[in-house]
């Protein structure tokens, strides 16, 4: 099992590239892949890390090497092409 790594500063990949059916405070549908999760600060952080009501999804999704690459435009690639692989 891989340590999980820190989040990158100023990344967001996992809360753009993935969809989440699950309500997100601002988006009560989820939000669809691709698309900016309102609570994304504008320096790429999350407004509602460690709060309850951040999705369990969001959670989950741990940081890896091969996950987050060796910056941000790489783990949108990455993430990207999970959500095409795992789309229904």
């Amino acid at each position: 099992m891989t340590t999980p790594l820190p989040c990158r500063p100023g990344c967001g990949a996992c809360c753009i590239a993935p969809s989440i059916s699950s309500p997100i405070p601002g988006m009560p549908q989820g939000k669809a892949a691709g698309a900016r999760c309102a609570q994304l600060s504008d320096d790429n952080r999350c407004l509602i890390f460690g709060r309850p009501e951040r999705p369990a999804v969001c959670g989950g999704l741990k940081p890896e090497a091969a996950m987050c690459g060796d910056n941000a435009e790489q783990a949108m690639m990455w993430l990207t092409r999970l959500e095409a692989a795992t789309r229904p």
